[in-house]
Formats: C-alpha cells, structure tokens, sequence
C-alpha cells in the first residue's frame, strides 16, 4: 500500500504495508537492501515475526518476543540485506484479550500450550500463506530463516517457498521467561539450547497466583469432571479378535465437525476438552483418517490431564502422511496403515522419519480394510481403541457395525459445515445405530451424550 523510510539505531529500514484479502489484516514488511540479488547473491535473510504487543511493545519479560525482534534487526542490518514480515498474530493467532488470559491461566501453573486449550483455541493458529505471498511480491522465492520453530519452516514450504538455511535466534534465559522456553522446547519442538541447571533453579520459583474471579467457574469445571469420567472411563469389556471401540468426537448443533472439509475448526469448550483428554488416557491406541492429520496436525496426546498417551494409529490407503506432521515429532512412533498398493518408496521416507507402517489388504473401494486393520491390533495387544475422526473415518466405522460406544461432545452453536456422518442408509441398508442406556452430562457450555452403539 505503501513504503517510508525508517532510520533506526542498528539501520535504515523502508517500511511497507501490506493489506491483503485472505485475513484482512494489514502486515507489515521491514527492508533492508536489495532482497533479488540478481541471482548473484545467496538467499536473503527473513525474520516472519509474529505481532506481540507486551513483548514488543512494553517490553514484557514472559516471552522471548521482544528480544527476538530485536536481534533480527541487528542481524539483519549487519548483513546489510534482508527483511522482517511482522504479522499481526497476537498471542500465536488467539488475539490480545484471549493471551492475557492465558497469562492468567500460565499463573495457576499451567503451560502455554495447557492454557490455550482449556481457552478453546489450538496452541498455535498462526497462518504463514501471507507471509509467502508478501516473500514472492518482495521477489524472495528462497530465504535463510531466523527462527527456532520448526512449524514455521513447515508452513513457508508448504506455501511452495524455499528455506534454504535455518538461522537460530537464541535469546537470554532468565526467570520470568523460564518456563514458556521449557514449553517451547519440550511441548512446540522448538530448537532452542537452553541451561538445564538454570531451567532446574527456575522451576521451583515463585507460587501460583490466586485464579482471577472470571477464571473462577473454568478452571473448577474443566479440573473436576471425575463424576462424569468415572461412568465413561469404566473398563470396557473385551471383544474377540478386535479391541473395544470407542468413538468420540465433537459436532455443533446441526451435526458439523469442521465449517468445511480440510479445515481446522475448534468446536468443543476447554472443560470437555479436558474430558476428550481424560478419556485418551483410557484407551491402549487412539485413531484418526489421514485427512484429520491434513487438516488439523493433531498431537493425540493427553497434554491437559496426567496419564499415558494412547498409541496414535492412523489410516492412510494412499500414503499422503506430511512429513511435517508433529506426530513424527512426539516420540512416539505413530503406527500408519496402509494398503499393498501404497508406493514402497514413500513408506520407506516415513519410517526413516520415525513412523511405522503397517500394509493391510484393502476393502472394495480401495481403502484400509477396517477388519483387517482391527485383527493387528488386537494382535498388538491393542484392547481398547478410541476413534475421533475425520468424517469419512466416522462414517465408514458406523456403517461396519464396528463402534462400541459413543461419547459425542455437542456444543452449543451452528456451523452448516461438514457433517459427522454420512447416509447410512445407502452406506449399509437399512441397520441405523442407536444408543442404549444413554446418558448425557452438562461439561462446561457442552453436553455430552454417551451410549453403547447398537444396530437394529
């Protein structure tokens, strides 16, 4: 929109302000030099720094923000070529008001990740396709990247730029910003060296403070659902040759998962999500469609509650698993299936990459075999399994008359998105699905409505 020159103590910037269509923001790119180079120059350095008013601004010593910016600027100023995107991403995307409540959340103990999702937002929601956009009309098609986030890399590629280097920006440890460090080292996968016997020191500093009045009824209901667990956690009975199936998931009130397919949508309130968490840690194996990792890049963890992570299996026909995915990045070794006539050598990248994939036969339409992928479970000693999505997934087990139980999270609102089931009716006849014994729990702004599945 427009460009002025802007002379600082480390250099002399031109600043330019873009306003684009895909978010309606206006974004913000800091020049300095010429970012082409002809083909004569090797890739520029960029900083894609996301808006944070205490850090920047006020100069708020919580996070590594404002020192980060700070740094890139002198870098990039040194170097005498460059550029800085400031993006306006308050709080990882969630805005200013919702991350002064997480910092009140962050308070009471928990970590940042832990407090945005009892908030009702995923940890991070930052989008990089702008960012792409503002790099190519700058004429930046390639780029050595200062950042520590790993996610950030992922996101630029995807949007078909090049990150030829990573460049680290370390900034100092100190006590106020300790444990949001820890958190994006051992919760985000940021690549970041930081002191462990300072860490240590830091972690048993000062006590939580006392919960705001408006936090009141959150974090009492998101932290004492044992009443409602207790009756959807009891030990499933056993199945002969399969685990027990459990399938949970989140719609609105008119049956949609997602406001359209391949979209991220945040549906249930933090207390069911809690719940949902509650409930992984009770099952052996957790499984998701590859267009849930697609859309969402899950972690399947049980992040918000104590207890063991379920084992994440994933069913994936044609081998589309990203290998930016964070599940290749918890440790855990997600176990992808497949058919026969998935490519050999694609399997061979994501094993490579820590995953394991397992070739099942396939049913007529080509896809996964649902039995088949069942029977080498239960030959894993998998006995219970908890299914969460997407839709298709959904869809196929219902019409195989394989759910055991479902917990359906409902909230209280309408999106006209994608719907959570498709027509059985032309899928399987005419043997529709009831619950027997249903109950249903207030959990927050949420209902929760569980039942054994049976068919008639």
């Amino acid at each position: 929109m427009a460009c002025a020159r802007i002379p600082t103590d480390v250099g002399e910037f031109t600043l330019c302000l873009y306003h684009n269509d895909l978010d309606g923001k206006e974004h913000l790119a800091l020049i300095v030099g010429d970012l082409t180079g002809n083909g004569a120059l090797p890739p520029p350095l960029v900083r894609v720094h996301s808006e944070c008013f205490t850090g920047d601004v006020l100069g708020s010593r919580r996070c590594d923000c404002g020192p980060q910016l700070a740094a890139a600027m002198a870098l990039i100023a040194q170097e005498g070529r460059g550029v800085i995107l400031y993006l306006r991403q308050e709080g990882r995307g969630i805005g200013l008001l919702e991350k002064l409540r997480a910092y009140n959340l962050q308070d009471l103990g928990y970590d940042t990740v832990e407090a945005n999702l009892l908030l009702g937002h995923q940890p991070d929601l930052r989008d990089y396709r702008v960012a792409a956009l503002m790099l190519r009309d700058l004429g930046v098609p390639s780029l050595r990247l200062l950042t520590n986030n790993p996610d950030k890399i992922a996101g630029l590629e995807r949007a078909g730029l090049t990150v030829s280097e990573r460049v680290p920006l370390q900034t100092p440890l100190h006590a106020d910003n300790a444990h949001y460090l820890d958190t994006k080292v051992r919760r985000m996968r940021h690549l970041l060296d930081l002191d462990e016997t300072a860490l240590n020191g830091f972690r048993s500093a000062r006590p939580p403070a006392a919960p705001p009045a408006w936090l009141d009824a959150v974090v009492t209901a998101s932290s004492r659902p044992e009443e409602t667990l207790r009756e959807l956690a009891a030990a499933p009975p056993s199945r002969e040759g399969r685990p027990f199936i459990t399938l949970s998931y989140a719609q609105s009130l008119d049956g949609s998962i997602a406001a359209r397919r391949g979209e991220p949508t945040t549906i249930s309130g933090p207390e069911a999500m809690r719940l949902t968490h509650q409930l992984r840690a009770h099952h052996d194996a957790i499984l998701v469609g590859i267009g849930t990792v697609i859309a969402d890049d899950p972690q399947l963890t049980v992040r918000l509650v104590r207890g063991p992570d379920p084992q994440p299996v994933v069913l994936d026909s044609r081998l589309r698993f990203p290998a930016w995915a964070r599940l290749l990045r918890e440790g855990r070794r997600p176990w992808i299936a497949t058919t026969e006539a998935a490519d050999r050598g694609r399997q061979a990248e994501l094993e490579a990459a820590g995953a394991r994939v397992v070739r099942l036969p396939a049913d007529g339409n080509g896809m996964v075999n649902l039995e088949a992928l069942l029977a080498f479970l239960d030959r894993r000693h998998i006995r219970s399994l908890m299914i969460e999505g997407g839709a298709t997934v959904i869809s196929s087990v219902l019409a195989a008359h394989l759910a055991d139980r479902l917990v359906l999270t409902i909230a209280p609102l309408m999106l006209g998105g994608l719907n959570a089931v498709a027509n059985l009716g032309q899928l399987n006849g005419q043997a529709f699905p009831h619950l027997t014994h249903p109950r249903h729990y207030a959990v927050g702004r949420d209902v929760v409505l569980a039942g054994e599945l049976a068919w008639e």
